[in-house]
This record gives C-alpha cells, sequence and structure tokens, in this order.
C-alpha cells in the first residue's frame, strides 16, 4: 500500500496508451477522457490540450506529453522521431536529450514496439528492435525491427510498455507519463487551475504551443510551474535527493515567488531537494578535475525558451522527479519522490 494508491492507477493506464514524439493525438485524447469525465473543461490547441478548472488564474502548470519513440522513414528504416530532419530546425544540441542520445545506441536491441495510427491511435502491427546504429551524416539513430516491414512513412513506432512497482521503485517509459498522471490526479483533488499538456517537447518544440496560447487570450503570468523527470546517471545520485528544481538554463533565469513557496513547502515538511543547475555545474568541474572535456552547458529547457521569449512576460520554475534510466522503458523513480512530488502539488494548489 502506497500514498495516493489512485494515482498509480491513472499512471499504469496511461502508460499503456502510445504518445511518440509528433504523434501524440491518441495520448490527447485519452487525457481529455480522463479529465472530462471528473467534470474539467478541455480545449485542444494545435500542439496543446489545455484543462480548465473552476478558478483558471489559480494556478498555471505544464507537462508534456510525448515520449520517445520510432518513425518509420522508408522502406523497413526507422529513425528516432524527435531527431528526424524536420525536426532539426527546434533542436539547438544544448538540451541534455540531444547531448545524451548517441549513448542510447544498442540500448533497445530486443526491444517489442508497436505501430498504430497517428490519428486515431488504432494498432497498425507489433514487432522487435533487431539493430540500432548512429547515422553521423543524419545525426540520428536508425533501427531495423522485425515484423514491420510493410508499414508506411511518417508512421509512429512506439515502445511497448508497462508500469513496474516494486522494491520502492516505479519504472516505465516515464518522461513525461508520470507528469501528465500526477495533473490528473491533482484534478481529481480539487485542482481548480489551469494545465497544460503539450507536443513535442522532445524535438524542442512545445515552447512554442504554450506560448502561443498566453499570447492568444493576452494572457501573463510569473508562476508558471513545469513539471518533468530529471535524470541521473545512476540510482545513488539519484536518491540524494527526493525532488530537484532549477534556477536557470542555459537560456535564462527562473525569477518565480513559486520557487521559494516549493521550497518552503519542502523545508517544512523535510523533504530533501537540490537543484539541478548546481549539480551540472558541480558535475562539470569534477569532469574537468578527472581530465575529461566538459560541454559547460546548463542544458536547454522548456520553461528557459519561454521566458526568453516572451521577453519575461512568462516566468515561472520547474518541479522535477529524479530518475535513472532516462529515455529508456525501465526509466525508474523512487516511489517516495513521486509521493513527495503530489505531497508539495496539493499543499501548494489545494
Amino acid at each position: 500500500m502506497y500514498r495516493h494508491e489512485a494515482f498509480f492507477d491513472i499512471l499504469k493506464q496511461l502508460v499503456r496508451t502510445p504518445s511518440v514524439v509528433g504523434a501524440e493525438n491518441p495520448f490527447f485524447m485519452a487525457v481529455k477522457k480522463e479529465l472530462e469525465e471528473i467534470g474539467v473543461k478541455t480545449a485542444l490547441y494545435e500542439g496543446v490540450l489545455v484543462a480548465t478548472g473552476e478558478d483558471p488564474t489559480s494556478g498555471y502548470i505544464s507537462s508534456h506529453v510525448d515520449r520517445h519513440g520510432l518513425v518509420c522513414t522508408g522502406p523497413k528504416e526507422f529513425q528516432y522521431a524527435a531527431y528526424v530532419s524536420k525536426n532539426r530546425a527546434d533542436l539547438t544540441g544544448r538540451s541534455i536529450s540531444e547531448q545524451t542520445y548517441k549513448n542510447l545506441a544498442g540500448r533497445f536491441e530486443g526491444q517489442a514496439v508497436q505501430a498504430y495510427d497517428r490519428s486515431s491511435g488504432s494498432y497498425q502491427g507489433i514487432g522487435k528492435i533487431t539493430t540500432s546504429s548512429i547515422c553521423e551524416r543524419r545525426g540520428n539513430l536508425i533501427f531495423e525491427i522485425d515484423g514491420l516491414e510493410y508499414l508506411l512513412p511518417e508512421t509512429p513506432v512506439a515502445f511497448v510498455d508497462k508500469l513496474v512497482v516494486q522494491d520502492g521503485f516505479v519504472s516505465a517509459q516515464l518522461d513525461n507519463v508520470l507528469t501528465n498522471a500526477m495533473i490528473i490526479y491533482l484534478y481529481q483533488n480539487g485542482y481548480k487551475g489551469t494545465a497544460f499538456f503539450s507536443a513535442e517537447e522532445e524535438a524542442g518544440k512545445s515552447w512554442r504551443y504554450i506560448l502561443e496560447w498566453f499570447m492568444r487570450f493576452d494572457i501573463s503570468t510569473n508562476e508558471l510551474l513545469i513539471l518533468d523527470t530529471s535524470p541521473y546517471p545512476d540510482e545513488q545520485s539519484a536518491t540524494n535527493q527526493s525532488l530537484v528544481f532549477r534556477r536557470r538554463d542555459s537560456h535564462a533565469r527562473f525569477n518565480s515567488p513559486l520557487q521559494k513557496k516549493l521550497v518552503k513547502i519542502c523545508r517544512k515538511n523535510k523533504i530533501k531537494y537540490d537543484y539541478k543547475d548546481r549539480y551540472i555545474k558541480e558535475r562539470n568541474k569534477q569532469i574537468i578535475l578527472d581530465g575529461g572535456t566538459s560541454s559547460g552547458s546548463l542544458g536547454s529547457t522548456e520553461l528557459g525558451r519561454l521566458i526568453m521569449a516572451s521577453k519575461q512576460s512568462i516566468q515561472g520554475t520547474t518541479l522535477q522527479v529524479p530518475t535513472t534510466g532516462y529515455h529508456t522503458v525501465d526509466e525508474t523513480a523512487a516511489i517516495g519522490s513521486v509521493t513527495d512530488a503530489i505531497d508539495v502539488l496539493i499543499k501548494l494548489y489545494l
């Protein structure tokens, strides 16, 4: 028995719904159904599903819905969906995802995958990854799949996934279905504010869709809260803290009254936290001391791009759950971190 057991029921259901970068519509429809069943109004715009409670300005929370997967790009050819050529213009090379994707080659061999219709989500077949390698010319991972030879270009292919809860940890392709489920659970418990479920974050595009919504209605805020997972190289470094915040990225400083509120809640409830920008700086120093070469980048985040592009009319902060196994179906978080994040959100908004 875990705290917030109903949350894990939501998460278990959402994990099974595919949401490959650029083909998120079936997942949008699943989230829309969950919210409307409990009386929350929703509206689907280009690239973002917006949920509106009874007091829309009482909070602004955001979580991206896309997960990494593949897309058919030619006869028997499959590429990592986030890095296909049409997405390259929105990638800067500074995000943690882009800096680490080359390390993913070979991880997926033997992984079961399922193809689906990008609009309806209908099942199109199942296969298994036989090989994966980096194509330096195209700057992407190229996959060979046994069993999906008949697929046409632009067909999305998701990793077959299920939630595993055991030994105090939860595992699946958590980024970012974990925080999607948190928002739904928050509404179930009485959250009355606004929430954004954005597409194509892994391709560096989601900030555009959120910014467009704020501009559409001439709304500004300094209290946008971005929920996400935060990757760490091993269990020890991930469990050194329960929650992760950020004070800045490579684009902008995060200046929001929410930051102090979150820290105050953590201190009052003895929840351990750290700042990812501090962790990255310390890690880079250690790499240099060890004779290595550090990128020096603090990473490129959705919030940083929003702040910069809006010229500070949108400000906010982040709340992240530390994980290991980043961008795989075995991404793992401590259950204590997950429930601490939910507790903090409840105390902040309810």
